[in-house]
C-alpha cells in the first residue's frame, strides 16, 4: 500500500481528504439532480498545506555558482527505468522514477526524476527503435498526445535537424565548401537541434527533470523543488547557445533562470558536463513576488473556450498558490484579447499587461533567433500575474533553440494572438522597435554578449569530463558577429 501511495503525485496525496470530500459531494449532487449537467470549476478555499516547505537542504556549494566545479550523480533501479520508458513509448506519459541523488557531495535519497521536453525528445530511440513522439509534420514520426503546431508554423531559415538532412533554402544554392547549407548564416545553425539524437540506453545524455519533493513532501534543495538537466546532443553537446540565451535575458533586465554546468553520472555512466537550469517552480514564483505563475503547455493554445476552467487543462498549468487562486485571471485575459476591438486593445492592454516588458520579450526572441518562443511549437513561456498590480508579465523559458539558424534571417514562428495583436497596434509596435534598438545597442553592439560567453566557457571548463568547447564557442561568436551586423539597422 505504501508503494502504491508513493506512485501518486504529491499534490494528489496532499489533498486526498479534500478530493474525497468533493467526490462525496458530487455523489450527493447526482442523487439530487439526476443526470442534469454539473459544470466543475477549479475554485476552492486556500490550501495551507500545499507547497509547505518542511526541509530545505543547504548542500556544500551554491548549485548555480558558475565559478566552481560541480558533480551530480544519480542512481536508480534499472527495472524502474524500463517501466518508465515503456510508459513513455506506449502513452507518452513521463512518469517519475525514484532515485538517489548526490549533489556536490550531499546525498539526497528518494528524489523523483522524469524525462523532460517535447521536441527535444523527438529523436529518442530505445533498443534501436524510435521512442520519441515527434511533432506533427516531422519526418518519420508521430505527434505527441494533444500536440497541435501553431497555425502557419515553419522552422526558421537555416535551422538544421541533428541529422543534417535539411535542404538549403529554395533559390539559394550551397556555397562552396558548405556541404549542408546554402549560406554563411545557416552554417551556424543547429545548436540544440529539433529532435536531437538521444538513446535511452545512455541515460547520462538524456534531458531530466529532478524533483526533490516528488517522494518526500515539502523538501527543497537550496530553495528549489525542481531543477532541469538539459540534454547532451551530438551536434552541440555543450549547449552554450542556451546558456548564453539565458544570460542574455538576464542582461536585458527580464526575469530569467540561474544555471551552471556540472559533471554528471547516471548509474556509473558519465557524460560531458551537463547544463543544469533553475526550474520555474513554487520557489521561483515566491522570488518574483506576490503573484501567481502559470506555465503554458505544449499541448495548449491561447484560445477562449468559455468560463469552465476544466477546459483549459491542456493549455495552462498553475505553479503556485494552488487552492488559493485559480485560472480565472488567465481566462479573463484570453477572453479580453479575443473580444476587444482594436481601439479597446490599444487603450486597455497596459492595465492588463506590462507592455514595456512584453516589448522587450518579443525583441529579445527576435534578436536571439529563438523561433520556439510563445508562438513556437513548444509554446515555451510562463505568465506571471502580479496580485498587487493585477497585470501579467511574460516570462521566458526553454531557450535551447536560441542562437540557431540564419544570422541574417529572423525567427519565423507560428501564431499567438496576444503577440500578433501587440505588434499590429501602432503604439505597441513603436515600443517594440524602441526596445529592439536599445537591446541591440546594449547587448549586440556593446560587446556584452561576447563577455557573457567568455564567462560561460570558463565555467564549463571547470568541470570533470569537459571536452573540446572552444570550437563550439567560436561558432557561436561568429553567429553573434553576423547577427550584430544583420541587426545593426534595427
Amino acid at each position: 500500500m505504501t508503494r502504491l501511495r508513493r506512485r501518486l503525485p504529491v499534490r494528489l496525496r496532499q489533498n486526498g481528504k479534500l478530493l474525497a470530500a468533493c467526490a462525496a459531494f458530487l455523489g450527493v449532487c447526482w442523487g439530487v439532480f439526476g443526470s442534469g449537467t454539473v459544470r466543475p470549476y477549479a475554485v476552492s478555499a486556500p490550501d495551507t498545506t500545499a507547497g509547505a516547505v518542511t526541509q530545505d537542504i543547504t548542500g556544500t556549494k551554491d548549485l548555480f555558482d558558475t565559478s566552481v566545479a560541480h558533480q551530480i550523480t544519480l542512481t536508480f533501479r534499472d527495472e524502474s527505468y524500463q517501466d518508465m520508458l515503456t510508459a513513455y513509448v506506449k502513452d507518452g506519459e513521463k512518469e517519475y522514477v525514484e532515485a538517489d541523488l548526490t549533489v556536490d557531495g550531499t546525498t539526497i535519497p528518494s528524489v523523483g526524476i522524469r524525462l523532460k521536453g517535447n521536441s527535444t525528445l523527438a529523436g529518442l530511440t530505445w533498443k534501436g527503435e524510435s521512442a520519441g513522439r515527434r511533432p506533427a509534420g516531422r519526418p518519420g514520426g508521430e505527434r505527441p498526445e494533444g500536440f497541435r503546431p501553431p497555425e502557419g508554423f515553419q522552422p526558421p531559415d537555416g535551422f538544421q535537424p541533428p541529422d543534417g538532412n535539411q535542404p538549403p533554402r529554395e533559390g539559394r544554392p550551397p556555397a562552396e565548401g558548405d556541404e549542408q547549407t546554402g549560406d554563411r548564416g545557416r552554417r551556424r545553425g543547429g545548436m540544440g537541434g529539433f529532435g536531437a539524437a538521444l538513446k535511452a540506453e545512455e541515460p547520462e545524455t538524456l534531458p531530466w527533470l529532478i524533483s526533490f519533493d516528488e517522494f518526500v513532501e515539502g523538501r527543497r534543495y537550496q530553495g528549489h523543488s525542481q531543477v532541469a538537466v538539459r540534454p547532451v546532443t551530438g551536434r552541440a553537446p555543450t549547449m552554450l547557445n542556451e546558456a548564453l540565451a539565458i544570460s542574455t535575458v538576464g542582461a536585458a533586465g527580464e526575469p530569467t533562470q540561474s544555471f551552471a554546468y556540472s559533471a554528471f553520472t547516471v548509474n556509473g555512466r558519465s557524460s560531458a558536463p551537463r547544463l543544469v537550469v533553475e526550474y520555474l517552480d513554487e520557489g521561483y514564483a515566491e522570488n518574483l513576488g506576490d503573484g501567481v505563475l502559470y506555465k503554458s503547455l505544449a499541448t495548449g493554445s491561447f484560445t477562449y473556450k468559455g468560463e469552465d476552467q476544466t477546459r483549459y487543462a491542456s493549455d495552462f498549468k498553475q505553479v503556485n498558490k494552488v487552492g488559493g487562486t485559480d485560472l480565472q485571471p488567465v481566462i479573463n485575459l484570453i477572453r479580453w484579447v479575443d473580444e476587444a476591438s482594436d481601439e479597446e486593445f490599444a487603450a486597455g492592454l497596459p492595465a492588463r499587461l506590462e507592455v514595456e516588458s512584453f516589448a522587450r520579450y518579443v525583441a529579445l526572441q527576435e534578436l536571439m533567433l529563438n523561433f520556439d518562443d510563445m508562438s513556437g511549437p513548444g509554446r515555451n513561456y510562463y505568465l506571471w500575474y502580479d496580485l498587487g498590480t493585477r497585470r501579467f508579465r511574460v516570462v521566458t523559458w526553454d531557450l535551447n533553440f536560441a542562437y540557431s539558424g540564419d544570422a541574417f534571417g529572423g525567427g519565423r514562428t507560428g501564431s499567438h494572438k496576444l503577440k500578433e495583436r501587440f505588434l499590429a497596434t501602432p503604439a505597441f509596435k513603436k515600443l517594440y522597435e524602441e526596445q529592439y534598438a536599445a537591446l541591440h545597442r546594449k547587448l549586440m553592439a556593446g560587446g556584452i554578449l561576447s563577455g557573457l560567453l567568455d564567462d560561460i566557457v570558463r565555467g564549463y571548463k571547470l568541470n570533470a569530463g569537459a571536452g573540446a568547447v572552444d570550437a563550439d564557442a567560436e561558432t557561436l561568436r561568429a553567429l553573434l558577429r553576423e547577427r550584430a551586423e544583420a541587426t545593426s539597422a534595427g
